[in-house]
């Protein structure tokens, strides 16, 4: 099976990245996309992030009843920081029977040469960039880039960090039954 791997923070999910995901399951040659849930980037500070089985637990909301889409917990076994050529190499050894691809944002890929080993992830795997308002990319040579105009959302987890602690609604910014376990506990307050 051919696995695409959409890694982040999720802090929390939001409709921005449904639609990346669903663009990408229907653009591509991937069987299924999993929502990496990573306990922490160590390109940016952990401060602010709810707890990885809650961000977890809100994804597999956002995504219930789809079937080429799946909530991944495999960097809360891992040491952290979580870095992605690590994360890689254990999906690799534990499903040897997959492929697996990365799914980034533009922003990222150009981040891309300050992670760990980044060459090793570009020449052994498929990587689907996103455009993001910004970061354009010129064209790549590696075959195993492929660029996508996904449609995009100027949403972010921020924003709706910030609109709940400021008491406004973050209705239509994620999904329904997120937005209810976010109220209904009190996150991000």
């Amino acid at each position: 099976m051919r696995i695409g791997l959409y890694f982040g923070s999720f802090n929390p999910i939001h409709h921005g990245h449904l639609i990346i995901a669903n663009f990408v399951c229907q653009n591509s040659d991937l069987d299924q996309l999993w929502f990496v849930v990573s306990p922490q980037n160590p390109l940016k500070p952990s401060a602010g992030l709810l707890n990885e089985y809650h961000r977890l637990f809100l994804v597999n909301l956002a995504i219930e009843g789809e079937n080429k889409l799946k909530a991944s917990d495999i960097e809360f076994r891992l040491p952290r920081p979580s870095y992605t050529v690590d994360t890689l190499a254990y999906l690799q050894e534990k499903y040897p029977q997959h492929r697996f691809a990365i799914i980034m944002g533009s922003d990222s890929f150009q981040n891309l040469p300050k992670w760990k080993n980044y060459q090793q992830i570009l020449k052994n795997y498929k990587v689907y960039v996103y455009l993001r308002a910004g970061y354009d990319i010129a064209e790549t040579t590696n075959s195993n880039v492929t660029v996508l105009k996904a449609p995009l959302l100027q949403i972010s987890a921020t924003h709706i960090r910030d609109n709940i602690r400021e008491k406004k609604s973050i209705r239509y910014l994620v999904p329904d039954k997120v937005m209810e376990e976010i109220e209904r506990n009190r996150y991000y307050q």
